[in-house]
């Protein structure tokens, strides 16, 4: 069956990343840039693995220069989320992007984000440093995080190629964040293994984890996140489409939740990864037979361990359940 009108929460989101290809060209083309070299024949992003991935994303990020491109990005993948009856979001933005981590600049771009709105859509941030571009220019993106914090800037975090460098070469900068009261998550275990995982947890003392998915290949990691309620921001189509796992069915996500891992469901760079909200609900259901309640409690879970305030949590609740 289609689940594009059953209500749902993401928690794995890069603003960049949800910026639909046709977006990013018109971008380029008012701007007389050519950046043609990144979309194939049908238009489409085009890349052959992580590091083209990576290459591709950077590239298409050159076309958004100013507050208002950033604005009218949020405006745009925020209707693509009421699309998909995404009732709540949290988006990874990075001031990589955004001023280069200039906090002055940094405030420009936050304040032109939140003026883009849709009605039933409620989106709140997560700052991240890239974890390639090294350690001081993360505790400078960290600075921005804190400087910032607030009802809307709720968590930092980090993203990139998590095999540059050793968490606790970031831990300076996840400690700013911690103090400043933002809540913690960070890639791992998407390309590295398990021991990934277990240095972000005692190097970076995060609650999230992003993708985490090799964690499945260490039962007592498997058990520690059960019973310390660390949560997995899982992002199956992702996965599948840069080859970390061959098909959905051999995805681990199933097998994690049912060892009591919490678990969440997200699409990480959707039109990158010919994906949305709504086609991985399907695809869950094609590989596990998952229905209603299963992403019920998918929902719950997730609304669990987001990172907004308990007032905000309750206006979700509520809308999850009059939906």
């Amino acid at each position: 069956m289609s689940w594009k009108s059953f209500p749902k929460i993401e928690l794995h989101l890069h603003l960049e990343g949800a910026a639909d290809p046709a977006f990013i060209r018109g971008l380029a083309a008012e701007k007389s840039m050519d950046i043609s070299g990144i979309f194939d024949e049908n238009g489409k992003y085009k890349f052959d693995g992580f590091n083209e991935f990576l290459t591709t994303y950077e590239n298409a990020t050159q076309a958004l220069k100013s507050p208002e491109d950033f604005k009218r990005l949020t405006q745009s993948v925020l209707e693509n989320l009421a699309e998909n009856n995404v009732v709540y979001a949290e988006t990874f933005i990075s001031p990589d992007f955004c001023g280069d981590r200039d906090l002055g600049a940094w405030r420009e771009y936050l304040a032109a984000m939140r003026e883009a709105h849709v009605e039933g859509v409620t989106l709140r941030g997560i700052v991240t440093c890239i974890r390639h571009l090294g350690p001081e220019k993360a505790r400078e993106a960290a600075f921005c995080a804190a400087e910032t914090a607030g009802d809307w800037v709720v968590g930092f975090g980090m993203a990139g190629a998590e095999n540059v460098g050793r968490a606790k070469d970031y831990s300076y900068s996840f400690d700013m964040a911690r103090e400043a009261g933002l809540r913690l998550t960070s890639h791992a275990g998407e390309w590295c293994g398990a021991e990934s995982v277990w240095e972000t947890l005692r190097d970076l003392r995060v609650e999230r984890i992003g993708h985490g998915v090799h964690s499945i290949n260490d039962p007592k990691l498997v058990e520690h996140l059960a019973e310390t309620g660390v949560a997995l921001e899982i992002n199956p189509g992702s996965n599948v489409a840069l080859g970390v796992y061959p098909s959905w069915i051999d995805h681990p996500i199933k097998r994690l939740r049912d060892a009591g891992v919490k678990v969440t469901v997200s699409t990480d760079d959707p039109p990158f990864f010919n994906t949305t909200m709504t086609r991985e609900f399907e695809e869950l259901e094609s590989a596990y037979g998952w229905g209603a309640e299963d992403f019920k409690v998918l929902n719950e879970t997730a609304l669990e361990v987001a990172f907004c305030d308990l007032d905000t949590k309750e206006v979700i609740a509520k809308r999850l359940e009059a939906l």
